[in-house]
């Protein structure tokens, strides 16, 4: 019998579950598609917005708009059109039911759990097909589907089951290409973190206004020396490069970090002519805190699991 099982709806960035519908088989089968639901929310950002995965006896279809992923598995002998018919229709509701901030912003794994009522339904009239309305326009899907098919994902593209193997799909036809490594997340910023942002801000920003100051006193005075001009430009770089690298995971990251206090160090130890103890001691205090920070705020080692 051809039927649609459960459903879900997925934070693409990081793969948390926003609703999903009640699900009480607890089969195999039904299992080993739970594994790859997990893994799929996880590398949703690395897919193309439309795609199929057959697993065996069954289809896991999904769409993804606007930042977010809408998942459904059935059976292997539902029929496609249908399936996308029925993910559009919850992609339609939800965007109508809620805003972007409220989905960009939400914490807890299934904050909109009540959608479910929506998502029993629809199942329950897509199960039904004598009892789907004839508003629906199943030409248009097909049309559609035939014109941008759903990119077909196989369970080696997934690699192992425990979601940590890079996807080996090198191209997707008519979505461009996808990344091989997934890509690296820092932990959560906390509000020390938010601090330190906003000081090195404030530091990069005074070192740049005193650099110009400077430019300007070196055209009305000769003697005045080049050097400081770039000791201020320089102290702006490192600053800004701290908020870089606060934000953002690279190669070597503590190491940076390490060597743009440094550079902080030296440049406000060679202006420390132009500014008073209290100047000096704030910058160097900002730049070792904002070192701090980029230490403290470590890549995730894994992907939450919200037991999707």
């Amino acid at each position: 019998m051809s039927m649609i099982l459960s459903a879900s709806v997925v934070r693409v960035r990081d793969g948390l579950p926003l609703s999903a519908s009640t699900d009480y088989d607890q089969s195999t089968g039904m299992q080993e598609c739970r594994k790859y639901f997990k893994i799929l929310s996880r590398k949703l950002s690395q897919l193309p917005d439309r795609c199929t995965m057959k697993t065996g006896q069954y289809n896991i279809n999904f769409i993804s708009s606007l930042g977010v992923s809408y998942m459904m598995l059935c059976t292997e002998n539902y029929p496609s059109v249908l399936a996308f018919c029925f993910l559009d229709e919850l992609q339609k509701e939800f965007i109508t039911t809620y805003n972007m901030m409220k989905t960009n912003t939400a914490v807890r794994p299934y904050c909109f759990i009540e959608f479910d009522n929506f998502i029993q339904r629809t199942k329950q009239r897509y199960n039904n097909t004598r009892s789907l309305s004839t508003k629906m326009n199943l030409a248009d899907m097909q049309t559609e589907i035939k014109l941008r098919p759903p990119y077909q994902i196989s369970v080696a593209d997934l690699g192992s089951a425990n979601g940590f193997a890079p996807l080996s799909v090198a191209e997707c036809k008519g979505t461009g290409k996808i990344s091989a490594a997934p890509h690296q997340r820092l932990e959560p910023v906390t509000l020390p973190g938010i601090v330190s942002f906003v000081l090195s801000l404030l530091c990069g920003a005074l070192n740049l206004i005193r650099g110009f100051h400077a430019i300007e006193s070196l055209l009305q005075n000769e003697g005045e020396d080049f050097s400081y001009v770039i000791a201020f430009f320089l102290g702006t770089a490192a600053c800004l490069y701290q908020c870089y690298l606060f934000v953002y995971y690279t190669g070597w990251r503590n190491a940076k970090s390490f060597l743009a206090f440094g550079l902080i160090c030296l440049c406000n130890m060679y202006l420390y002519e132009l500014r008073n103890l209290w100047q000096l001691f704030f910058h160097v205090t900002v730049g070792a805190f904002s070192t701090l920070q980029i230490r403290l705020r470590q890549p995730q080692g894994k992907s939450p699991d919200y037991n999707v």
